[in-house]
């Protein structure tokens, strides 16, 4: 089997380059460009706006410390979405330990008398209460795949799984969260 040349470097592993060269504005703009993304990721899985800033404040911070020491191995979002992945298992660990008092999501949304966007709220309501119910590799894979539209491969790297089980935890994912929603939809 012939060696595989590495993948030429992403705008994003360039900047990368960059700021393991000393160049700080290239971290200004990893930020700028992963910053929602990561909130987004982070906010589907802990359904907590704070939790989600502090998550992803801390993997920028990893990725300055680690700077030094990266070299493109696979795609830029694949490196970074590991540390995402891995900050999110020491939080859901620490949550175990000490649990978070639950708000209640009336409170987290305006009423509205329009009833196609109150039947949004509710769906979206219900994802966001299901979603936490799904095991950790299930829910991880199925946001990877659809919020940051991932493929299969690069979500098995972040991982660490083979393709087969990334399939295998979205397809169940999406059997969970079809019967969690069905009422709804």
């Amino acid at each position: 089997m012939p060696a595989t040349e590495p993948a030429p470097p992403d705008e994003d592993a360039m900047l990368m380059l960059r700021l393991r060269g000393g160049d700080e504005a290239a971290l200004v703009q990893l930020v700028e460009r992963w910053q929602t993304p990561l909130l987004n990721f982070f906010y589907r899985s802990l359904q907590s706006r704070e939790s989600a800033e502090d998550l992803t404040q801390m993997v920028f911070v990893r990725l300055y410390r680690a700077a030094g020491r990266y070299e493109q191995r696979a795609r830029f979002s694949t490196f970074l979405f590991q540390i995402a992945r891995r900050l999110l298992i020491n939080e859901f660990r620490r949550q175990q330990r000490k649990p978070l008092d639950p708000q209640d999501p009336v409170d987290l949304h305006a009423v509205s008398s329009d009833s196609a966007a109150r039947h949004y709220r509710e769906l979206e309501e219900a994802f966001e209460q299901a979603l936490p119910k799904l095991p950790e590799n299930q829910r991880t894979a199925i946001l990877l795949l659809k919020q940051q539209e991932l493929s299969y491969q690069e979500i098995a790297d972040i991982m660490e799984a083979s393709e087969s089980a990334v399939k295998t935890w979205i397809f169940r994912a999406r059997q969970f969260l079809k019967q969690e929603l069905k009422d709804l939809v």
